[in-house]
């Protein structure tokens, strides 16, 4: 596993997302609309999406903005911004978007919608109250299901075509 990978995986660890989390947020995008989606499958399309380098920057870099969030490292007004999620900051987005590029426009619908519903590890992350700043991680994990929603939606289109 290359450098950036490895650590990409090993700071979503550290800070309690594993893939298997969001596997499931993929079954819970995908499963409406094929009767016969296993775990395994989304696993693996999970695993896809995280091997791109472009997946590991936006993994990297939001993760370490919200570390020096926590730690008040940042300059005022982005400290509060960052630090209280602020709805009109946006730049959370804008890099979970860069990953649900990565697969086509059926990920924007995905994000779009996995971001309002906030199940499984979403959820947690965007709970408030446990003293961490997940501001940019709880969009970076959705898009990271969305993205790999849209992997698996498109093997099934080729499928379908074959």
């Amino acid at each position: 596993m290359k450098t950036l990978e490895k650590k990409s995986r090993e700071w979503l660890e550290e800070r309690g997302v594993t893939v298997k989390d969001i596997a499931e947020l993929v079954y819970f995008l995908q499963s409406p609309y094929h009767e016969h989606l296993t775990m395994d499958e989304c696993l693996y399309n999970v695993e896809k999406v995280l091997k791109k380098r472009e997946v590991q920057n936006a993994i990297l870099t939001g993760i370490q903005l919200d570390i020096l969030a926590e730690q008040e490292m940042l300059e005022e007004p982005l400290q509060t911004a960052i630090s209280k999620d602020e709805g009109l900051y946006g730049v959370d987005e804008v890099i979970a978007l860069s990953i649900v590029n990565v697969y086509g426009s059926i990920g924007f619908t995905n994000y779009g919608y996995i971001d309002k519903q906030k199940p499984g590890i979403l959820k947690v992350l965007n709970d408030k109250s446990n003293g961490f700043c997940h501001t940019f991680l709880d969009d970076i994990v959705g898009a990271i299901a969305a993205a790999a929603s849209s992997r698996l939606a498109h093997s099934y289109e080729e499928e379908d075509e074959e």
